[in-house]
């Protein structure tokens, strides 16, 4: 099998149950995980140039862990008290149980979508069209939440909280990857712009997701693998099916 060395760009895996750890042992290949991008936090006084009073609104609308941690944090750096009465609007379960790393969960009003997926958050907002939304984002951020709920017609400000940005290599770091998996356009990004005369050659590229898919080939790229698929819905199992093929397990 020609793919000794794969890139994951995502942390690494803190359990030891990772399907990414039984995939490198079954096929023989070392894994390292390098994110490609990185957050960093948004300053009190930057946040308040958007001229956004977080009081102002009476729910926030969390997609992410990251969204989560970065609204508390300016909250705290801002001196707001979080109401009892906020409620909160989160992606999926996980996200929601998430919250209680600031908040007293029993006593809160949140709500969580059961499929994990945009379209049921937005169903589950829509029961509830009084209510004033705060939307924690990135600087660079897909618009799909915010064209439904402006198709919902629903009362939202995004807010910027966070930035993503190129996590960069170093000039002497070796670059000798057989395969790079990508998550985010991003990440897409970070890769052309470390390496700016990139070429992929027999490098296989993978992706998570239709937007990241449409960023590698916007570029130039090659897709050889990508998920989720109806056979592979997640990222591992279009990876074991890649993997099984390529070694002929």
């Amino acid at each position: 099998m020609n793919i000794k060395r794969l890139l994951v760009s995502q942390p690494k895996p803190t359990s030891e149950k990772s399907p990414y750890f039984d995939l490198a042992e079954k096929y023989g290949v070392e894994i390292e995980f390098r994110p490609f991008i990185k957050v960093e936090p948004l300053s009190s006084k930057e946040f308040r140039q958007q001229r956004i009073s977080i009081l102002d609104y009476s729910a926030v609308v969390f997609t992410a862990r990251t969204g989560i941690d970065h609204f508390f944090r300016l909250c705290e750096e801002l001196r707001v008290t979080i109401p009892e009465t906020m409620k909160y609007f989160c992606i999926s379960e996980s996200i929601a149980v998430y919250l209680q790393k600031y908040i007293v969960y029993r006593k809160r009003k949140i709500f969580f979508g059961a499929s994990g997926k945009l379209d049921d958050l937005v169903t589950i907002i829509a029961k509830h069209p009084k209510e004033k939304y705060l939307v924690p984002v990135s600087d660079v951020h897909k618009d799909d939440l915010k064209l439904k709920l402006e198709a919902k017609k629903i009362d939202f400000t995004e807010a910027v909280m966070y930035r993503t940005v190129s996590n960069d290599f170093k000039a002497d770091e070796s670059f000798d990857y057989d395969m790079l998996v990508f998550f985010s356009p991003a990440g897409i990004s970070s890769l052309l712009k470390n390496f700016p005369n990139f070429n992929q050659k027999d490098i296989r590229i993978g992706c998570f997701g239709p937007t990241t898919a449409k960023a590698v080939k916007d570029a130039g790229l090659r897709l050889d693998v990508e998920a989720p698929t109806p056979e592979a819905p997640s990222m591992t199992a279009a990876l074991e099916q890649y993997l099984k093929k390529e070694s002929g397990k």
